[in-house]
């Protein structure tokens, strides 16, 4: 973790604080790297409730409740199975927040139509609709992991301020 992804997870912890929100955790290709990230401030456990590491497919189904329809029809990075590991991560927690990160951090598992790089995110808050962002980055893994925890945290504080559209 790095000094500017631990000061983004502090200011976002604050955030939640004055606005008395809880939040939650689905990561595929981070493997529990926003969760870890978040937990490295002091005092976080106000505001983290629980992260779920969804890697393998039956986990996405199981624990968050994303269809196997649409892990079948759009693939585990996509879009559609992004938005249903937020929204369920969501559903089960009962938290106020919810972001999902499902990606291919590399170095293989690549093709042409999703190719290293690719992560889908989804932030999902109680009463607003659910937000995505596809992103493409490049890099080694680590390099795209980090990238993805720091759209991760952006995400979270702008849904903590009511700032999303959909």
């Amino acid at each position: 973790m790095t000094p500017e992804l631990i000061r983004a997870a502090a200011d976002l912890l604050d955030l939640c604080r004055r606005f008395g929100l809880r939040l939650a955790t689905a990561e595929s290709c981070t493997g529990g790297l926003v969760a870890a990230t978040l937990t490295e401030v002091a005092g976080s456990s106000d505001v983290v409730d629980r992260g779920y590491v969804v890697y393998a497919n039956r986990a996405k189904e199981e624990m968050l409740g994303v269809r196997s329809d649409s892990l079948a029809r759009h693939g585990a990075v996509s879009e559609a199975v992004a938005r249903e590991m937020a929204e369920g991560a969501l559903a089960r927690s009962g938290c106020d927040l919810a972001v999902a990160i499902t990606g291919i951090a590399g170095p293989g598992g690549g093709t042409r139509e999703k190719p290293v790089g690719l992560v889908h995110f989804a932030v999902a808050r109680r009463g607003h609709p659910t937000r995505h962002e596809r992103h493409l980055f490049s890099g080694d893994r680590r390099a795209i992991r980090f990238a993805s925890v720091e759209v991760a945290l952006r995400l979270l504080r702008e849904a903590a301020s009511s700032t999303m559209s959909a």
